[in-house]
């Protein structure tokens, strides 16, 4: 009888958990809609305090009004609400997250990071769970793990593409830039196939000797049997002064929950603030479907340094004016009187590290978007000086450099050998992680002294020339005919 009796204390006692567990849970739910509630209204309300200068900041969120209107409502459960003993929920929360990422041993141990989770049910349950989850996993073949990037992405593309007979600025629009629509479209066909987001440091093992020297080996990506692993990095994430007017986002900002976001300047010029690049959209669509990248992972963002960084005018160049500054740079401080440099840094410093927090890394795409293949010596070494003065200190060291214009400084696969002169000034600046562009599917090199991957522009010309035929280089990604914009026009060949 006391047997019975015990067995029936502890059915009821997980009884009573899982009712806790459930309403902590809702209380948990209700409190971030009344917080999200609140924040919009202060979003209005910040924005109405600047209709003076012609400028309103808004949240770019149709669903906001509704959250904002919507009543508050006092939760009726027909029983006591019960006294908060723990927070074991929000551990249990924090652990699904972990195994939704694939990290399963953080999972474990966050659980584990709770004083007296063996008697938890839920806990110990979660934990054998998350041990058959990580038993299934298999290791991801790390050289054919493909990379994909993406220039500044088109918010208007009827801005961007017009005047395609007479605009040279819509021509190039067209062939390298991809549009919202595209890379919403994208993502989610790349999620439904399995690929899963992996940060291009997953690939290798780094280790240091004795001496400081790094060494490279194939990194371990265990992931899900049928789930495929892919690198990202964005390109040029400056917001150059030539995008003005062509239906860009005009900077990157963070939001009142301190997320960062992207400033769009409208028609009528006024300025929202929104998911208007592909920062803001990964962020969003990883948020909603954690299992699209691994252990919280995002893609590497390629700065150069000429215009500045992120939309903010960061380089030195803006305060000293030299004499040869160009006509844009000329005109934006023209329309700028109050500029100030340590503050553009500061704000664009501020914004860098809510990004990095967020998971993504930044690399060099060298200063002035150089051709290393074409370039001298001295000019590579006074580019990466500039880099190091004007980007660095705002975006903080990297071991990563990510060519523009898609040279290299040797081919495949032959990659870099001893005396390549470039190469070893590139290494002594710290780069150990070098990315050029290739169509080609995979392009993985992992040698004892560095890390080298090619990439897969999914821009314009690549969509357009797969969608009708001419081209088969995406297919193994996503059918580009089902992808193209319908607003974007033919796309001219390449000017060799």
């Amino acid at each position: 009888m006391e047997k019975q009796q015990n067995e029936m204390k502890k059915r009821e006692n997980r009884r009573k958990q899982q009712r806790y567990l459930q309403k902590r849970m809702g209380m948990t739910l209700a409190l971030l809609l009344v917080i999200t509630g609140v924040g919009v209204a202060a979003a209005v309300m910040a924005a109405n305090s600047k209709k003076d200068k012609g400028t309103v900041e808004t949240i770019a969120d149709p669903a906001a009004d509704e959250v904002k209107n919507k009543p508050e409502q006092p939760e009726e459960t027909g029983e006591p609400e019960p006294e908060p003993q723990d927070d074991s929920a929000l551990i249990l929360k924090e652990a699904d997250l972990l195994a939704m990422g694939y990290d399963y041993d953080g999972a474990i141990e966050k659980i584990k990071s709770y004083e007296g989770y063996e008697s938890v049910s839920e806990m110990t349950a979660a934990i054998e769970d998350y041990e058959t989850r990580k038993g299934e996993c298999v290791p991801v073949n790390v050289s054919e793990i493909t990379h994909v990037f993406y220039h500044t992405l088109v918010v208007d593309p009827e801005k961007a593409f017009a005047n395609q007979e007479n605009d040279p600025q819509a021509v190039g629009n067209n062939q390298w830039m991809t549009t919202i629509d595209e890379f919403n479209k994208i993502t989610q066909t790349m999620y439904d196939e399995g690929y899963v987001l992996v940060d291009l440091h997953d690939i290798a093992e780094e280790t240091v000797d004795e001496n400081g020297v790094s060494h490279f080996k194939e990194g371990t990506i265990m992931l899900p049997p049928g789930k495929k692993a892919f690198v990202l990095s964005l390109d040029d994430l400056s917001y150059y002064h030539s995008y003005d007017g062509y239906g860009y986002a005009s900077k990157m900002v963070l939001d009142e929950n301190g997320r960062p976001k992207c400033e769009y300047v409208q028609d009528d010029g006024t300025t929202v603030v929104g998911d208007f690049d592909a920062v803001p959209l990964l962020d969003k669509f990883i948020e909603e479907h954690p299992d699209a990248a691994y252990k919280g992972a995002r893609g590497t963002i390629a700065l150069t340094g000429y215009n500045g960084i992120l939309g903010y005018r960061t380089d030195i160049s803006y305060q000293t004016v030299p004499d040869d500054i160009n006509a844009d740079k000329k005109k934006w401080l023209e329309e700028h009187p109050d500029f100030n440099l340590e503050t553009e840094r500061a704000q664009a410093k501020t914004v860098a590290e809510a990004m990095m927090a967020e998971g993504w890394r930044f690399a060099s795409h060298t200063w002035g978007h150089l051709k290393v293949g074409e370039a001298s010596m001295e000019r590579i070494q006074a580019d990466t000086t500039k880099w190091k003065e004007n980007v660095e200190p705002i975006v903080g060291a990297t071991d990563t450099i990510i060519f523009a214009h898609g040279q290299d400084l040797a081919g495949w696969p032959e990659g870099y050998q001893p005396g390549n002169e470039k190469f070893e000034y590139l290494k002594e600046q710290g780069f150990n992680y070098f990315c050029n562009v290739d169509s080609m599917q995979y392009g993985v090199q992992i040698r004892d002294n560095y890390v080298r991957q090619s990439r897969r522009n999914l821009d314009g010309f690549r969509i357009y020339y797969n969608s009708v035929g001419q081209e088969n280089t995406l297919s193994d990604l996503f059918n580009a005919a089902e992808i193209i914009d319908p607003k974007r026009p033919p796309v001219p060949p390449l000017n060799k």
